[in-house]
């Protein structure tokens, strides 16, 4: 299979790929991501009946470049239902095995019963597990599949380091704050190859969502612990609404992440 971020211009490309944006257009580039655009140009109607947004096709084309961008120029192309298109998502170079257990050790830490036993019943659940994996972070940093796991342990990361240099801080309630802070993308978002939005999260959002699920597992907890630890995940986008200071770090530690992820550095 040609890999797509090692595409070259009049290279032929044959291959399984998945499709994360399907359009019908009127006639009038490859990245790191591993997304190019392929067009359509000769038997539109025969093709578009042969796939959706969202499968994983079968191509035959050759590489070209069309307003200084490169695309694929499809000759041919058919459904791959063997293939699962989740997997051929754009995914985290990041060892997934190696964060997971980085995200164990951090949540091993907390030494509050109820909230370590609240995050373990988000981490022992193999859906969860499984979407932490799959998803991204959001759409505009960590945007590929494990991009929500590397997301979590680097936002949980920053907390328990901050935590360290200042011991006034609630080191319990920030890190297990910071572990299931985004925990409401699971809801939210599909998997891959597309990472739409599901109605539900179209409709209320991950930190509603988030919300939700975090309060359905957390009863066992005392009444204030529980609030404090909805409230940080209320405020994780909105520093004005922090009420804590451990709210407000975790704003600060979501918003530091995003931007470490996403700004270019210079060669």
């Amino acid at each position: 299979m040609s890999a797509i971020a090692e595409l070259a211009e009049e290279r032929v490309v044959e291959g399984i790929y998945a499709v994360a944006r399907k359009q019908r257009l009127r006639t009038k580039g490859g990245d790191p991501s591993g997304r190019i655009d392929a067009r359509v140009w000769h038997d539109v109607e025969l093709l578009d009946a042969r796939f959706a947004e969202g499968d994983a096709v079968r191509v035959l084309g050759r590489v070209e470049k069309f307003r200084d961008r490169l695309q694929v120029d499809v000759r041919t192309l058919e459904a791959a239902p063997e293939s699962d298109p989740a997997d051929l998502a754009p995914a985290m170079r990041r060892d997934a095995d190696e964060l997971e257990g980085f995200l164990e050790f951090i949540a091993a830490e907390i030494a509050h019963p109820g909230l370590r036993a609240t995050v373990l019943r988000f981490l022992d659940d193999r859906a969860i597990r499984t979407a932490l994996r799959r998803l991204p972070g959001s759409e505009s940093h960590h945007s590929y599949a494990g991009g929500l796991l590397e997301h979590t342990v680097g936002v949980a990361t920053i907390c328990r380091e901050t935590a360290q240099l200042h011991p006034r801080l609630r080191n319990d309630l920030l890190i297990a704050a910071a572990l299931v802070h985004d925990i409401g993308r699971t809801s939210e978002l599909t998997q891959g190859p597309t990472f739409r939005q599901t109605d539900e999260g179209r409709m209320l959002g991950h930190v509603h969502l988030g919300l939700r699920l975090v309060e359905a597992r957390a009863a066992a907890l005392e009444p204030e612990v529980r609030t404090e630890l909805l409230h940080a995940i209320a405020c994780h986008h909105d520093a004005r609404a922090a009420r804590t200071a451990e709210a407000a770090v975790l704003y600060h530690a979501n918003q530091l992440d995003a931007v470490a992820a996403t700004r270019p550095i210079p060669e």
